[in-house]
């Protein structure tokens, strides 16, 4: 996966809105692009791209709630920051519900919103690290052969030798064996550290706003 410069995506229909956030951001060292309707956003944006969205609500076409469910669908988990003049209770449930970062109504304080997008930033690069780590130690489970990956599994879930033995079908030393090469290719010496590694790759696949 990777790793890119984040960006803070602008989209929003008015474009005094744009250019005076455009000038905020800059006035912060933050990158940004703008877009002034949703369907240009959805059609640059890409799920390998890191930073944070500032997402107007009402928009001509494709409103930003639309957008963003749209964007969830292509995969891009970019942590999402509503900005509306028209906001109401049930827009925010709807979008919180989605796992928008946070919804902040216009017109907010410029220090207050540059905080949010930090944190927005932070959460991003967090989930990304995650889900990097998860892919090298998918790739490490990976090179294991379809029979030291199912006893694998079976020293996960805590059984002995003894029983993954009878339950395989095959020899307990056998079953040593592969043990012996699983710890080996995964770089792990106790089974404890196995069952961390594998829950750290499976966890990785889910990591996101």
């Amino acid at each position: 996966m990777t790793q890119q410069t984040p960006v803070v995506f602008v989209v929003d229909d008015d474009e005094a809105v744009r250019s005076g956030l455009r000038m905020l951001l800059a006035s912060a060292g933050l990158d940004s692009r703008c877009y002034g309707n949703a369907l240009e956003f959805l059609e640059a944006a890409t799920p390998e791209q890191g930073g944070c969205l500032l997402l107007d609500v009402r928009m001509p076409g494709l409103s930003g709630l639309d957008l963003h469910e749209r964007l969830i669908a292509k995969g891009v988990t970019l942590p999402v920051i509503i900005l509306t003049g028209h906001g109401d209770v049930p827009m925010a449930v709807r979008a919180m519900k989605r796992g928008a970062f946070d919804f902040i109504q216009k017109p907010f304080n410029d220090q207050f919103l540059l905080d949010r997008i930090n944190a927005a930033l932070q959460r991003d690069s967090e989930c990304r690290g995650q889900q990097r780590e998860a892919a090298a130690l998918r790739d490490r489970l990976a090179r294991l052969t379809t029979r030291e990956h199912e006893v694998m599994r079976h020293l996960v879930r805590g059984e002995a030798n003894k029983v993954i033995a009878a339950e395989l079908g095959i020899s307990e030393r056998t079953i040593e064996l592969h043990r012996a090469r699983c710890m080996e290719k995964l770089d792990c010496r106790s089974v404890a550290q196995l069952v961390h590694l594998v829950l750290r790759a499976e966890s990785g696949t889910d990591a996101g706003q």
